[in-house]
């Protein structure tokens, strides 16, 4: 799924508009009616609760003046607070505005004294602002916007929370969405961490943008969903064998870090490669025997650390770094592995950490590789960032340059290709935060490459499965007690799914209103 800008998404509706023959205001009626069949379906929403929509006075605005009619109509008891933000007035808006004024008593909000009646077991909807802001809110309706998020037990935001761009940094927040509905397509802002106080869990309401207009508007950003993930799972024939799933090599492990290569190598197996072969230090011998007997292990000449790598055979694919260690004596075999290696890698972990002492290496690195930093090991290998969006264009850059994918680990993993383009994922959740899953995700990359998927398509498949197994794994075990081995345990039920495409889209299609 593609994911615009801004202006972009004006566009669009324009092209909507026009090309369907209806009004802007149709369309915002649109919008308005599939946010509150949405609406209805959420836990906790009946006509009991009484619903406050605060209002600004452009189209955002004309849509919430929409919503709170159509939330009366069903039986709500709807309060309405207009925030005159801004001194002019969008044609929707008024249109909205003039029926809405008959209907409710609007209350002008020029202080935060004048949301004083908002009860704590109410619901607040913020429609002041939506993607089209250009300039940060000043201070004072910062506040007013801050202060209305703490009212409420639910706060949801239509298509963005006020006060938040949309395409760059925020400096200066507004309100603070429990759920963000956001129309047809998400916004980049979405899915860098710095701004998820201010938009919850968000969810797509499909309004039936025009489609065309859409297929043809360029865009480096993309929305890994069920459907692009499900699109790149190769099919088994039934007389494919082991050779014909690739034989993985993963080096990695050392002493006291034995189990990230147990981890990993799992992973690659639960991902579907035929075979993998654990290149380990001599320590590492009777623990990978015993705890994973599918995995053929070859001994390092070192005790301890990885020393040394002379194995002649080919390999459909190679992962390097969990719990590899950065002694001196890793260091020069890792940069000896480097100067001959000519496949892609798949590197993580202590292999970066290696390539932050050793910057020269980042060179040697083959064209294709996948790099998959969390945020600090992308700090210490490629310098600092002033903010989220400044750390997504470099790395988009660094990946162009060097010919190579991250995959920068977080909520929502993003994958930068050599192409500039990003993919941003959104499986996976917190209780995901857990020593090891990293390396369970480099095994699984590493599993996908040696089947023969492409870099580009191991990375699509690999992180969204990685964070659908997790996410079962929560729905199993609870995000508290969720272990990085139980990603690689329902690794299979994630493939299971995505193929079926058993997933929650939220596109608010059904409802109470047809």
């Amino acid at each position: 799924m593609k994911i615009f800008t801004a202006a972009q998404t004006h566009e669009l509706d324009r092209a909507t508009i026009e090309n369907e023959d209806i009004t802007s205001l149709e369309l915002m009626e649109r919008a308005a009616r599939r946010f509150v069949n949405w609406f209805f379906l959420q836990e906790g929403v009946s006509p009991e609760l009484t619903v406050n929509v605060l209002c600004g006075t452009g189209n955002n605005g004309g849509d919430g003046l929409a919503i709170a009619r159509i939330l009366q109509s069903l039986g709500f008891e709807v309060n309405v607070y207009l925030l005159r933000i801004s001194d002019s007035e969008s044609e929707d808006f008024q249109e909205n505005y003039q029926v809405a004024k008959d209907l409710f008593e609007i209350i002008e909000v020029e202080s935060t004294e004048d949301l004083d009646d908002i009860e704590f077991d109410e619901c607040v909807i913020d429609a002041v602002f939506g993607s089209g802001l250009n300039r940060p809110l000043d201070e004072d309706w910062a506040d007013i916007l801050e202060y209305a998020s703490d009212l409420a037990h639910l706060n949801i935001s239509v298509d963005i929370p006020s006060g938040l761009f949309a395409d760059r940094t925020t400096e200066v927040k507004g309100f603070r969405a429990d759920f963000t509905a956001s129309f047809q397509y998400p916004k980049i802002a979405f899915f860098l961490p710095e701004n998820q106080d201010a938009v919850g869990k968000w969810h797509l309401l499909d309004i039936n943008l025009d489609e065309v207009t859409a297929e043809q508007t360029e865009t480096d950003n993309f929305y890994i969903d069920a459907d692009t993930a499900a699109e790149v799972i190769k099919e088994r024939k039934a007389h494919d064998h082991k050779g014909t799933f690739g034989h993985a090599l993963v080096i990695a492990g050392s002493y006291g870090k034995v189990g990230a290569a147990t981890l990993c190598a799992r992973a690659v197996l639960r991902a579907g490669a035929g075979l993998v072969t654990v290149h380990a230090p001599k320590c590492a011998y009777q623990i990978l025997q015993i705890s994973f007997p599918e995995a053929m292990v070859e001994v390092d000449k070192h005790e301890f650390v990885f020393s040394d790598f002379d194995d002649e055979k080919e390999y459909a694919a190679v992962g390097i770094g969990p719990g590899l260690g950065t002694n001196e004596v890793t260091i020069s075999a890792f940069a000896r592995f480097l100067e001959k290696a000519k496949q892609p890698l798949v590197l993580d972990a202590d292999a970066l950490n290696i390539l932050a002492k050793q910057p020269d290496l980042l060179s040697e690195i083959p064209e294709e590789s996948i790099l998959t930093p969390h945020p600090k090991e992308a700090q210490r290998l490629f310098g600092e960032f002033e903010n989220d969006f400044d750390r997504l264009e470099k790395l988009r850059k660094i990946a162009a340059d060097r010919k190579i994918f991250i995959v920068l680990k977080g909520g929502s993993t993003v994958v930068l290709t050599p192409s500039g383009r990003a993919f941003f994922n959104n499986t996976g959740n917190p209780g995901m935060a857990t020593g090891g899953t990293g390396d369970v995700l480099t095994g699984i990359l590493t599993g996908l490459v040696a089947q023969g998927y492409s870099s580009l398509d191991a990375c699509l498949a690999g992180v969204y499965l990685h964070g659908l197994a997790g996410d079962i794994a929560a729905e199993m075990l609870e995000q508290e007690s969720l272990l990085s081995s139980d990603v690689a345990h329902y690794l299979g039920r994630a493939f299971k799914r995505l193929r079926s495409k058993v997933t929650e889209k939220g596109n608010g299609e059904a409802g109470v209103l047809s």
